[in-house]
């Protein structure tokens, strides 16, 4: 197995074109290498590893990645290596969602892991700080403890700036966005809304897709004056199907989205669901 290498030129071409053209760049999440390949197949421009991802894949909630139940950056760059890149053909370039503030490593170590199996890009997203509420105990605990934003910004600064990455910067604030972009200054930036509802683990806190496209595009306006050429894509919240990222594409001025569980989870509980029914409906012969 001999993994295919996509240079940074090559995707930020590629993506360039695709916005020239008015054609929505689409990133999407994958758990195992079997979803990976059918995202690939269906012509998905971006795949991101992370482990909410994997978790995801063995039933769990996203937010699960929050707890201290395992090493992220591990778990991320271990089945990114051993599931993910043996099953894609090289046309979607692979974006592992790191944890920044990993207190065991170097994070110019693990950029350097990422583009030894291929990685060429990276999201600041593995969790990230900007999770957390700004009004809670929690947030105030993780920050006096060196958990922080700026631990975020560093790691895409050094990916894009010194080692030459394609980066995607993601935050769930308007404040968080406009610092991450100021200092890290992405190639992409995502918005992300909110976990995504619907199924067995979504969690849905009442906003409409309307409401979620507002939200981002008022992001969108506060970030394209920091800078005007920074590929936008909006995730989460009320985006669950495949109308309400038409509604966002609609309603928004940005160049694409990001699918996670809209792709991932969604589809697979609602197959699987439906076939195990019609299998387990059969009856012997009377």
């Amino acid at each position: 197995m001999i993994t295919k290498r996509i240079s940074t030129e090559a995707i930020l071409e590629k993506l360039q074109a695709k916005r020239a053209a008015k054609k929505p760049i689409m990133i999407a999440s994958a758990g195992s290498g079997l979803v990976a390949k059918i995202l690939e197949e269906s012509g998905v421009d971006c795949i991101n590893t992370f482990s909410g991802a994997r978790l995801r894949a063995n039933g769990m909630g996203t937010m699960s990645m929050m707890w201290p139940i395992l090493d992220s950056n591990h778990q991320t760059l271990t089945y990114t290596r051993e599931d993910i890149m043996p099953a894609l053909k090289g046309q979607s370039f692979v974006c592992a969602c790191l944890n920044a503030n990993d207190p065991l490593r170097d994070m110019r170590m693990v950029l350097n892991d990422c583009m030894a199996m291929g990685v060429n890009s990276v999201s600041n997203i593995g969790p990230s700080i900007s999770y957390v509420d700004k009004d809670s105990e929690i947030f105030n605990v993780l920050t006096s403890a060196g958990i922080t934003l700026q631990n975020e910004i560093d790691m895409l600064k050094l990916a894009r700036e010194e080692m030459g990455m394609v980066t995607i910067g993601l935050t769930f604030t308007k404040d968080d966005a406009l610092e991450l972009v100021e200092g890290a200054r992405p190639h992409i930036f995502c918005y992300h809304a909110g976990t995504t509802k619907g199924g067995r683990t979504g969690y849905d806190n009442g906003v409409t897709i309307a409401e979620t496209a507002r939200e981002t595009e008022d992001v969108y306006q506060a970030v394209r004056k920091i800078d005007p050429n920074i590929i936008l894509v909006g995730h989460g919240a009320a985006m669950e199907t495949p109308d309400d990222a038409q509604y966002m594409l609609d309603h928004t001025s940005g160049d694409g989205f990001w699918t996670g569980s809209s792709t991932e989870r969604l589809p697979i509980e609602r197959a699987v669901t439906a076939a195990a029914a019609e299998f387990t409906s059969l009856t012997f012969n009377s």
